[in-house]
C-alpha cells in the first residue's frame, strides 16, 4: 500500500507507507496530491525553519505572480479569518502578532489555569464512571479542551455550545482538496464565530476582565496594538489548534494504550510517568500528520530541485517514526527521554499553545488513571474518521 490520503486502510495505519517513502528518497513527488512529500525527520525539522518556504505566499506575491488561482470570492470570510492568524502569517507580520499575543498568553496564564483544567478533567471522568462508560471522544476528549479554551477566553458557559461545531467546520478546510460543501460550512462558521467574538471583544473593551481577550486588547508595544481582526483570528486559532490536536491525541492515545496493555497497566501503577507518556503518545501517533508549505524560492532537497510555486508536504507522522532520529521508533516507550518530536511544529510556527496542550493531556489521562477509577476497557475496535491531515477516530467506546 502506497501513500493514499483518501484510502481508509492508509488512514488507519499510514506508518508502513511512510517507511517505504523514507526508503525512496528525501523528496518524492505525489501525483495524487500535487505535492512534494518530505518524509525524513532531519529534512522536516530543517524546512520548518527555512524562510524559503511559507505558510502563505501573499506577503511576497500575488496569486497570479505565484501561478495560483485566487480562491472564489464566496470563500473570503474563511481566508480573512485564517490569513490573519499566527498559523498562516509570515514575518514581519507574524513576529509582530506573536510578540503581542505572547504578552497576554504567558506561561503564568497557563499555570493559573491548571487547577481549573484538573477540576474539569476530574468532573468529566467522574461523569463517565457514573454512566458506566460511553464514548470517550464525546464524554471527555471533546468537552475538556473546549471548556479550557472557553475559560481562557472568557466565553460564558451559556455561549459555549457552538464552539465545537464552529471549530470542526473551519478545520474541514485544512484537509486535502476540500469540496464545496466543506467550504460552505467553513465560511458560515467563520462568519458566525467572527461575529460572536466581535461582540465579546466590544464587551471586554467596556468591562475588562482577567481573561485572554481582555489581555489581547491591552497588549501593546512600540509598534502598536493588535487589530480587531488579528484578535478574532488569534482566538479562533487557539480554539481550533488547541482543540483538534488535544481531542485527537486523547482518543488516539487511548487507542494506542489499549493496544499496549502492559504499558497501560504500568502507567496506572506509575502516574508520575504521565509527562513523558504524553509526549510519547504525541510522537507515536501524531494528531497532525501533514503540514503544508509553499516554496517561495527554489530549494534543493536530497539532490532534487523544487521550484518556486510548488507545494511541499512535511510529513510529521513519518518524521516522528524516523529511525535516523528515534531509537526503535515503532516501539511505544512511555519514558522515552530523548523525544524531540515535531507534533507541535518547529521554527516561528511552533505551537504557542503547546504548554497548555500538555497540561490538558496530563490532566485528561491522569483523571482516568487516578486511584478510585476502575480500569477502562475497550468495547469495540474504533473506526477512523474520513480525513488524513487532522487524523482522528469517529468514536472510542469504553466501559469500566
Amino acid at each position: 500500500m502506497g501513500f493514499d490520503p483518501w484510502d481508509a486502510a492508509f488512514v488507519a495505519d499510514p506508518y508502513p507507507a511512510y517507511r517505504e517513502l523514507r526508503e525512496q528518497g528525501r523528496a518524492i513527488w505525489s501525483e495524487a496530491t500535487g505535492q512534494w512529500l518530505v518524509p525524513h525527520y532531519a529534512d522536516v525539522n530543517a524546512l520548518l525553519r527555512d524562510r524559503r518556504l511559507g505558510r502563505t505566499y501573499l506577503h511576497r506575491f500575488t496569486h497570479e505572480e505565484f501561478g495560483r488561482e485566487a480562491p472564489p470570492p464566496a470563500h473570503e470570510p474563511f481566508h480573512v479569518l485564517n490569513g490573519n492568524g499566527l498559523l498562516d502569517l509570515e514575518d514581519p507580520a507574524h513576529a509582530r502578532v506573536r510578540r503581542l499575543v505572547a504578552k497576554a498568553f504567558t506561561p503564568r496564564t497557563v499555570e493559573q489555569l491548571v487547577p481549573a483544567v484538573r477540576r474539569m478533567a476530574g468532573k468529566l471522568a467522574a461523569a463517565l464512571l457514573a454512566d458506566g462508560g460511553g464514548d470517550l471522544l464525546t464524554a471527555v476528549a471533546e468537552p475538556l479542551p473546549v471548556a479550557v479554551i472557553a475559560e481562557l477566553l472568557g466565553v460564558p458557559e451559556s455561549d459555549r455550545g457552538p464552539l465545537r461545531p464552529w471549530s470542526a467546520d473551519i478545520c474541514g478546510m485544512f484537509e486535502l482538496r476540500p469540496d464545496e460543501e466543506t467550504a460552505r460550512r467553513a465560511v458560515r462558521a467563520s462568519v458566525e464565530f467572527s461575529d460572536y467574538l466581535r461582540t465579546l471583544i466590544a464587551e471586554r473593551r467596556e468591562r475588562p476582565g482577567s481573561d485572554l481577550i481582555s489581555g489581547l486588547i491591552a497588549a501593546h508595544d512600540e509598534e502598536g496594538r493588535l487589530s480587531e481582526q488579528e484578535m478574532i483570528s488569534t482566538c479562533v486559532l487557539l480554539l481550533n489548534a488547541g482543540h483538534e490536536a488535544t481531542v485527537n491525541t486523547t482518543v488516539n492515545g487511548w487507542w494506542t494504550l489499549f493496544r499496549h496493555p502492559d504499558r497501560l497497566a504500568d502507567l496506572r501503577r506509575n502516574p508520575e510517568k504521565l509527562s513523558t507518556a504524553v509526549d510519547e503518545l504525541l510522537r507515536f501517533d501524531t494528531p497532525l500528520q501533514m503540514f503544508e508549505r509553499w516554496v517561495l524560492d527554489d530549494i534543493e532537497i536530497g539532490g532534487v530541485t523544487i521550484p518556486r510555486g510548488a507545494e511541499v508536504a512535511l510529513l510529521f507522522g513519518s518524521a516522528n517514526r524516523d529511525p535516523a532520529r528515534f531509537t526503535d521508533p515503532d516501539t511505544l516507550d512511555l519514558v522515552r527521554a530523548d523525544n524531540p518530536h515535531l507534533s507541535f511544529g518547529a521554527g516561528i510556527h511552533y505551537c504557542l499553545g503547546a504548554p497548555l496542550a500538555r497540561r490538558e493531556l496530563e490532566a485528561s489521562f491522569g483523571a482516568l488513571l487516578a486511584d478510585g477509577i476502575p480500569p477502562l476497557r475497550l468495547v469495540r475496535e474504533p473506526r477512523w474518521r474520513d480525513g488524513y491531515v487532522i487524523r482522528g477516530l469517529e468514536e472510542l467506546l469504553v466501559e469500566f
